[in-house]
C-alpha cells in the first residue's frame, strides 16, 4: 500500500491535470447540468483489500458519481437558500485543502492561517459596514455560528446570575424570546441544553415574519435582570422578513439583555443602499451570525460569527481548553482554539479572502443587486399570471408564490412535475400555515435568460398537472 502511495505522489502532477479538467468542465457547463437531483438509493459494496489507486478511483467517480450529482452551484438552482462557487472562491479552497493548515493560533511556527483569518474578518467587517469593535471567526455554516453565539449569550447570562455555566451547567432556566427564528437557531439552543421548546414567542406584526416590538418591550419589562436573549431575524427564509433592529438597538439602551441576531443571508443587504435600512441598528448587538455559502457564494461550508469584544471573557470561558495548560494564557497567546467549537479546523478564511480580494466590494454588491432584481421580475411574472399568486411580499431576494384556486393535491403534483424536469430547483414551503413554494437567488452566475427559463418550466409544469 506505501508502494501504491509513493505512485499516486510521483503522478501527482497528471492527477490533478485530470482533476482540473473535470473541475473546468463543470464549470463550463454548469448551464446544462440539471438543476434538480434524481432519487437513487446507497449502493452497498465491499471495502477493496488492496488499495486500487488514485487514477483508478476518479475514473471510478466519473463514471459512476458525476453524472448523478445535481447544478447546485449553478444559476437556476433555487431551493433553500444555496449559493454557487466563485471562481476566485475555488481557487481559494483548493489551496485550503492543498496547504492543509489547522487554523489556529496567531503565533504558531510558520502558519500564517490565523492572521490571514483575523484579517478577512476585519474586511468582512467593511463589506457589512461593521464596526471593529466585533470580533469573529469561521465555523462551518449558521448552526454552528448561531451555536457559538449563543453559548457565549449562555455564558454570560450565567455570570449575571452569579454561576459558570461551562463549568457547573444551567443551574436554572434562561428566557429566551423570539418573533420567527430559524430552525438552526432552534437546533443550537436544544444543543446547548437550553430547551428548545423554551423559546419565548414574542408575536408577530399582523402580515408579517418580524416580531411585534411593543410586544418585546412588553416582555423585557417583566424581565429586567441580564437574565434574557433576544434572538432577531435579519432576513426570515420565506419573506425575508426582518425584525426593526432600530427599535431593538434602542431598547438596549433601557433593558440589559443579550441580542443575537441571525443574519445568515439577509445581512448582506448592508453593502445595498436601498435596503440597508433593513438592518440600521445591527451594530449594537452583542453577536451576529453570517454565512458565506450563501449569498457570498463561498463553497461549503463556511459561514463567520460576530462577538461584542466586550465579551471576550465570557468567550474564552466558553470555549476556552483549561485542560491543556501548555496553551498559555488565552489573553496573551490568542488562539481560536479557546474561541471555538473546534479543536480541529480547515483554513476556511481562504476561499472568503480570495472572493473578497478578487472581486471587491463593488463586485460582490453587484452579486447582491441583480439577484435582488431577479426576484423583482419573477415577482412580476407572478403578479400579472392567472396560474399563480404570491403568498408574500417580495422584500428582498426570496420570492414566495404557489398555484392559485387549486387543491394541495395539484400544488404537490406541480413542484413534483417542475423539479423531476430539473431545469430549475425550487422548494416547498409553509407561509402562515399556507403550503407554497419559494424561489432564492444567491447565485452569481443566474441572469435574465434563466427568468425566462424558468417561467418557461413553469407554465409547462402547470400545463401538464391541470390536465
Amino acid at each position: 500500500m506505501y508502494k501504491q502511495l509513493q505512485t499516486d505522489k510521483e503522478n501527482m502532477g497528471a492527477l490533478l491535470q485530470s482533476v482540473q479538467q473535470l473541475a473546468l468542465q463543470r464549470f463550463q457547463h454548469i448551464e446544462s447540468i440539471p438543476a434538480a437531483a434524481k432519487p437513487q438509493e446507497v449502493q452497498n459494496y465491499p471495502l477493496p483489500e488492496e488499495g486500487l489507486g488514485a487514477a483508478t478511483i476518479l475514473a471510478k467517480f466519473q463514471e459512476e458519481y458525476q453524472h448523478l450529482m445535481c447544478g447546485s452551484s449553478g444559476p437556476r438552482y433555487w431551493g433553500y437558500v444555496t449559493g454557487g462557487t466563485t471562481p476566485a472562491s475555488v481557487l481559494g479552497d483548493w489551496l485550503a485543502t492543498t496547504f492543509d493548515q489547522n487554523t489556529q493560533s496567531v503565533k504558531g511556527r510558520g502558519d500564517v492561517s490565523a492572521i490571514l483569518e483575523k484579517e478577512t474578518i476585519q474586511l468582512l467587517l467593511d463589506f457589512l459596514e461593521l464596526p471593529k469593535h466585533f470580533f469573529g471567526g469561521f465555523v462551518t455554516g449558521a448552526t454552528m455560528s448561531n451555536f457559538t453565539c449563543l453559548g457565549i449569550a449562555r455564558q454570560w447570562i450565567g455570570k449575571n446570575q452569579e454561576y459558570d455555566v461551562a463549568r457547573t451547567g444551567l443551574q436554572q432556566p434562561i428566557q429566551i424570546v423570539a418573533g420567527m427564528p430559524h430552525s438552526s437557531v432552534i437546533k443550537g439552543i436544544a444543543m446547548l441544553g437550553m430547551g428548545s421548546t423554551n423559546i419565548h414567542k414574542i408575536p408577530l406584526l399582523e402580515g408579517r415574519e418580524a416580531m411585534d416590538i411593543e410586544q418585546l418591550e412588553e416582555f423585557l419589562k417583566q424581565n429586567t435582570s441580564g437574565e434574557t436573549m433576544v434572538l432577531s431575524s435579519a432576513g426570515t427564509v420565506n419573506s425575508v422578513d426582518f425584525d426593526d433592529m432600530k427599535a431593538i438597538s434602542k431598547l438596549k439602551e433601557t433593558y440589559d439583555f443579550w441580542w443575537h441576531i441571525d443574519a445568515a443571508f439577509g445581512g448582506l443587504v448592508a453593502c445595498i443602499n436601498d435596503k440597508k435600512h433593513l438592518i440600521t441598528g445591527w451594530e449594537q448587538a452583542d453577536s451576529i451570525t453570517v454565512d458565506c455559502h450563501k449569498w457570498f457564494n463561498i463553497p461549503y461550508d463556511s459561514a463567520v460569527f460576530f462577538v461584542h469584544e466586550k465579551h471576550q471573557q465570557r468567550h474564552i470561558e466558553t470555549f476556552q481548553n483549561s485542560n491543556a495548560p501548555y496553551l498559555g494564557n488565552p489573553m496573551e497567546n490568542f488562539s481560536y482554539l479557546n474561541f471555538l467549537p473546534e479543536n480541529s479546523r480547515r483554513f476556511r478564511a481562504l476561499p472568503v479572502w480570495f472572493s473578497l480580494m478578487a472581486y471587491g466590494k463593488k463586485g460582490h454588491q453587484e452579486i447582491i443587486s441583480r439577484n435582488i432584481q431577479l426576484a423583482q421580475q419573477l415577482t412580476s411574472y407572478i403578479e400579472k399570471s392567472d396560474v399563480f399568486e404570491l403568498v408574500a411580499p417580495t422584500r428582498v431576494n426570496v420570492v414566495c408564490f404557489k398555484l392559485a384556486g387549486v387543491s394541495q393535491e395539484k400544488q404537490d403534483a406541480f413542484i413534483q412535475e417542475l423539479n423531476s424536469r430539473r431545469k430549475i430547483f425550487i422548494t416547498p414551503s409553509v407561509y402562515k400555515g399556507n403550503s407554497c413554494f419559494r424561489a432564492a437567488f444567491v447565485n452569481w452566475q443566474t441572469t435574465d435568460k434563466n427568468i425566462v427559463i424558468a417561467i418557461e418550466e413553469l407554465e409547462a409544469s402547470y400545463n401538464i398537472i391541470k390536465k
